[in-house]
Order: C-alpha cells, then sequence, then structure tokens
C-alpha cells in the first residue's frame, strides 16, 4: 500500500527521507515513488507509461495507482531529490475547502462561539497554493497569521450524501497544511473576507507528501503543530476536532461535490497570532515551521511585501464603506 505522496523531476539533488515507509512526489511536476532508503523511482517510467508523469492525473486513478504500487516489490538506488524543488502534492485541486473554528480553544481565543454543527466554511483559491518549501511575500501592512492544519486530500470523487462511516473510503491521504491568513484583509470589510484574507500568493503550503491514511498510527488521532523562528505556537492533536473528519466530509458531501485531488482544510488549533495578548504577526526575515506527525514538515521565509497588495486590499475597503 502506498504509504505517503510527494511529486518529483530534478534527478540531480539530495532530500532528507524523514520516515521509512514509501512516498509519492511532485518537484517541478513530475511524479515518483519515493523508496523506504529514500530514492525517487519515476511512476512513468515505472509503470511502463501506464501512469503519470503529470502528479495531478494519478488522483482520477487512485485506485488503479494504489492497487498496482501496492503489487510492487522493495525499491532501492533510484534518484535523490531536493525538498526545497517539491511541488505542491496535489497541483491542480478543482477546490480548496476550508474549516474553520474546529477546535474549541481557537474558537474561544478568535472570540466566537463552538459551533453545534458544520463548522464554518470558507474557500482559500487555488492560485495561493504552493509546496512544502517556500519563500511567501507579505502583503504591504498585513498582519499574517499561522494556522497548521491537517488537510485531507480526495481520491475518490464524492457526488452525492456519503455516511461517515464511508467517508474515509474517498481519501487518498492526508498531508500538512498552513492556512496563512492577513488579518488586515480578513476583516477589512464589515462581513469578514476569510476567502480573500487566506488566498494571497503562498498562502497554502501543502506537503510534503501525502500520507495514507493506513499508514497513520492513529488517523483520529494526529498531532501537529508550528514554530516562528524556533518558538512554539501552536500544538494540538485531531483528536481534539469538534467535528472530526468523516463528519466534515459526510456533511459537505449532503451539499456539494468533491472531486479527486481536491483538498480539505480541517481546522486549526489555538495558538493563532490574533487571539494572543499582545498580538503577534509574522515578519519580514522570519520563517515558519509545520509539523505534523507521521507525515513531515513544511517551511516558509516570509520577505516583505510586492507592490500591489496594500492598494489592492484599499480598493476592497472603499468599496465596502
Amino acid at each position: 500500500m502506498i504509504a505517503n505522496i510527494v511529486w518529483l523531476s530534478d534527478r540531480n539533488h539530495t532530500l532528507v527521507i524523514r520516515d521509512p515507509h514509501m512516498k509519492l512526489a511532485n518537484l517541478e511536476g513530475r511524479a515518483v515513488l519515493i523508496a523506504s532508503d529514500g530514492t525517487a523511482h519515476d511512476i512513468h517510467e515505472l509503470s511502463g507509461a501506464r501512469f503519470g508523469p503529470d502528479p495531478a492525473s494519478l488522483f482520477p486513478l487512485w485506485d488503479e495507482v494504489s492497487q498496482w504500487a501496492a503489487q510492487l516489490d522493495e525499491l532501492a538506488d533510484g534518484i535523490v531529490v531536493d525538498d526545497a524543488k517539491l511541488g505542491p502534492p496535489s497541483p491542480l485541486p478543482r477546490q480548496i475547502i476550508a474549516f474553520g473554528l474546529n477546535y474549541a480553544d481557537h474558537a474561544q481565543e478568535s472570540g466566537f462561539e463552538a459551533p453545534a454543527g458544520l463548522p464554518p466554511v470558507f474557500p482559500k483559491f487555488v492560485s495561493s497554493l504552493s509546496g512544502p518549501v517556500t519563500t511567501v511575500a507579505l502583503p504591504e501592512d498585513g498582519r499574517i497569521d499561522w494556522e497548521v492544519e491537517l488537510v485531507v486530500v480526495i481520491g475518490r470523487p464524492i457526488d452525492g450524501p456519503i455516511s461517515e462511516r464511508d467517508a474515509w473510503d474517498h481519501v487518498a491521504g492526508v498531508m500538512a497544511g498552513q492556512d496563512i491568513s492577513d488579518r488586515a484583509t480578513q476583516f477589512s470589510t464589515p462581513a469578514p473576507q476569510f476567502g480573500l484574507g487566506k488566498s494571497f500568493p503562498g498562502f497554502a503550503p501543502t506537503g510534503p507528501w501525502i500520507v495514507t491514511p493506513d499508514e497513520l498510527p492513529d488517523r483520529e488521532d494526529v498531532e501537529l503543530g508550528c514554530t516562528l523562528d524556533g518558538t512554539q505556537m501552536q500544538t494540538g492533536s485531531t483528536k481534539q476536532l469538534l467535528v472530526p473528519i468523516p463528519r466534515l466530509l459526510a456533511g459537505l458531501s449532503g451539499i456539494i461535490s468533491l472531486y479527486p485531488g481536491d483538498l480539505v482544510f480541517t481546522g486549526t488549533p489555538e495558538g493563532v497570532g490574533v487571539g494572543r495578548e499582545p498580538q503577534l504577526f509574522i515578519q519580514p526575515g522570519q520563517e515558519l515551521v509545520t509539523s505534523v506527525a507521521g507525515v513531515g514538515e513544511l517551511r516558509q521565509r516570509f520577505v516583505r511585501p510586492e507592490s500591489g497588495h496594500e492598494s489592492a486590499r484599499r480598493a476592497l475597503t472603499a468599496v465596502a464603506s
């Protein structure tokens, strides 16, 4: 069975593999299996051109890919890769869906009551998607915050209501994610602009690979956290989710369709900057490291803003007023 997933194409670099399981990866748009010895094997070549090389093309064929990979002999002596060149494991999702306030302590620190039913849902636009190791330009005069999340990747399509019992059967795997948020944009209008405030370029780093649910010690209890310049900002576990993953997917399925490769951000625990006293936000030159147990790490370095972002926010505020 496939354990983890990443994508690759460059053959002349090295990646430090942090766990012994096989992985899939995306580096410059080419899909590979990563063996237990840390070497990469091109899926297109390994499968005799049956699959790949485009990583996005694997998700509509997820059952076939999984069955094929499960029959492979132990792989070794492949190509080494550079983690800085890994792309997003699911590079072309049709939808990125995110849940807010799905941890009680985070709802409290944000000034909201914990939701009684399905938590609030908002989009992160696809243009914000990135790989695991990136440099992110801070919007001018922004208040940039962090939100570590476990991200679910859809494998089998969901085109009608499903039960909680069957929900995991539709999941290709999970990965680490950061719901980076500009609180200035998010709260610049009378009704919060969740989607826009969380969709600047690079505000949805994901990876470093996809891990199939059966490879997790306990898929309902996955520890996650993040540090800013080495200081711990968030720690938590998905066992603390107010609405667990199967119920999230079942709830969505009664209203919308989910397609292979789609991403679902499942919520963040307490410890965000906007909930602190005094409030704390990311500054140029700082590094955010996100970790999910059994999956891996993301690393984002933040730099001074690019031109144009602040004028866009001012225009949005002017229209709202």
